[in-house]
């Protein structure tokens, strides 16, 4: 008997996420690309930015536009902390 396997089994979701740094009550974090199975901390594909939450609002938040771009054109999708994050520079989802 054959077994036939589709490439879909084996697709991969990709998340833009928050990764997490910074020491206790100082966080900031690093927009990054991961596969959605890895852990908060684990393996990045790529950095895409940053977001400091405790710096003053003008330099907050600091992403590469098009590399966003392309990752979302690929498929991937941002977690709603990441899509808020977006919307407030009004990058356009």
């Amino acid at each position: 008997m054959l077994h036939r396997i589709s490439l879909e089994e084996f697709a991969v979701s990709v998340k833009i996420r928050l990764k997490k740094f910074g020491s206790k009550k100082r966080p900031y974090y690093r927009i990054v690309v991961q596969d959605s199975r890895e852990p908060r901390d684990g393996r990045a594909i790529e950095e895409l930015g940053i977001y400091h939450p405790i710096e003053a609002e003008d330099r907050q938040i600091a992403f590469d536009a098009d590399r966003v771009r392309a990752w979302l054109d690929k498929g991937a999708q941002p977690s709603d902390t990441v899509r808020r994050i977006l919307n407030h520079k009004n990058f356009s989802l």
